[in-house]
C-alpha cells in the first residue's frame, strides 16, 4: 500500500521482529497461491487472507487504514484486478476470476508491533504473450532496483534503474505519482521512494530522490507497471487506482533492509510463490 512520507529518518529497526512480520506476509502469499482457483470472487479471497492471518498470529494493517478525506480501507488485503493497479477492495470487482485475469494482491500485516507489506501479481490461466512479458518485466525490474539499494547511494539510483529497464528496455510504463515508502512500526514511514526520476524542478521531489541510503533503513519498494501509459485515475471513494487507459498492469513489492553489506530482502520467499494459477 502506497502513501507519502518526507523525512528520511526512521526509528531503529528490530531486525528479528521485522523479519517475523515479513515472514507472515510471505506465508500469506504462499497459502494464497496454493488456494486460488478460477471462479473465486474477491470477498472469498479477502476472507481467506483474514483467516490465514489469524492462523499466523498477525492481523491486517490495511483494514480500517485511514487517509484524510476518504473512508477507512474496508478490506484485509488490496485486491486489484486487470486495469485496477492498486488499492482494490473486496467489493471493487464483482465478477469471478476467469482465465486471463490478472490479480494484484498486496498483503500488509502487523506482528508484535512491526509491519510487513509486500505485493505480488497472480495470473489465472496461461498468460498471454503480453502478460507474460509484463510480469517478467515487473519481477526483473524489482530485482535490478534492489541491487542498487546500497548504503551511501542516493534513492535516485533506484528510479534510474527502474525507469531505464521498464521504459527503456521493455517498452512498458511506470505509474506516475505512485511509489514505495519506509516501513517499520508504522505502515507508511519516510522516505518516499519515487519509481521514476523527477522530470521538473519540484523541490520536494528532488529532496526525496537525493535521500542517502543508510544501514538500518527498512523500505517497501514497489514497481507498478502498465502496458499503455503511466497515467492513473483514482476512484471517487479514494481507494482503487486504475490505469487511465484501461490497460493491463502489474504490481510487485518487497520489504528490504539496508545493511552495511547491502540490501537484504526480507520477503525473498515471494520469488518462489507459484503465481500462475492453472486450477
Amino acid at each position: 500500500m502506497i502513501h507519502k512520507g518526507r523525512s528520511p529518518h526512521q526509528p531503529q529497526v528490530d531486525e528479528a521482529a521485522a523479519q517475523r512480520a515479513a515472514d507472515c506476509v510471505v506465508e500469506t502469499h504462499r497459502a494464497l497461491s496454493e488456494w486460488l482457483r478460477v471462479g473465486m470472487r474477491l470477498p472469498e479471497v479477502d476472507r481467506f487472507v483474514a483467516e490465514t492471518h489469524r492462523k499466523l498470529g498477525c492481523k491486517s494493517c490495511f483494514l480500517g487504514y485511514r487517509v484524510r478525506g476518504v473512508p477507512p480501507f474496508p478490506s484485509h488485503a488490496c485486491l486489484s484486478v486487470n486495469s485496477c493497479l492498486v488499492h482494490g477492495t473486496a467489493a471493487s470487482y464483482a465478477e469471478p476470476m476467469r482465465a486471463g485475469d490478472v490479480l494484484k494482491i498486496d498483503i500488509g500485516v502487523t506482528c508484535h508491533g512491526w509491519i510487513g507489506d509486500a505485493a505480488w501479481t497472480y495470473v489465472f490461466g496461461e498468460p498471454s504473450d503480453e502478460v507474460a512479458q509484463l510480469t517478467a518485466c515487473g519481477k526483473e525490474s524489482i530485482r535490478r532496483g534492489i541491487d542498487v539499494l546500497q548504503p551511501g547511494k542516493h534513492l535516485i539510483e533506484w528510479a534510474k534503474v527502474l525507469q531505464g529497464y521498464v521504459e527503456g528496455e521493455c517498452g512498458f510504463h511506470l505509474a506516475r505519482g505512485l511509489g514505495g515508502h519506509g516501513i517499520g512500526r508504522s505502515l507508511h514511514a519516510p522516505p518516499y521512494i519515487h519509481n521514476t526520476v523527477p522530470s521538473g524542478a519540484n523541490a520536494s521531489e528532488i529532496a526525496d530522490v537525493m535521500v542517502v541510503l543508510r544501514p538500518g533503513m527498512l523500505l517497501a519498494v514497489e514497481p507498478m507497471i502498465g502496458v499503455g501509459t503511466g497515467k492513473v485515475l483514482q476512484d471517487r471513494n479514494g481507494w482503487p487506482i486504475h490505469m487511465a487507459d484501461g490497460s493491463q498492469c502489474v504490481h510487485y513489492e518487497h520489504d528490504v533492509l539496508v545493511t552495511q553489506d547491502g540490501p537484504r530482502v526480507l520477503t525473498q520467499g515471494l520469488e518462489e510463490v507459484e503465481d500462475i494459477i492453472l486450477r
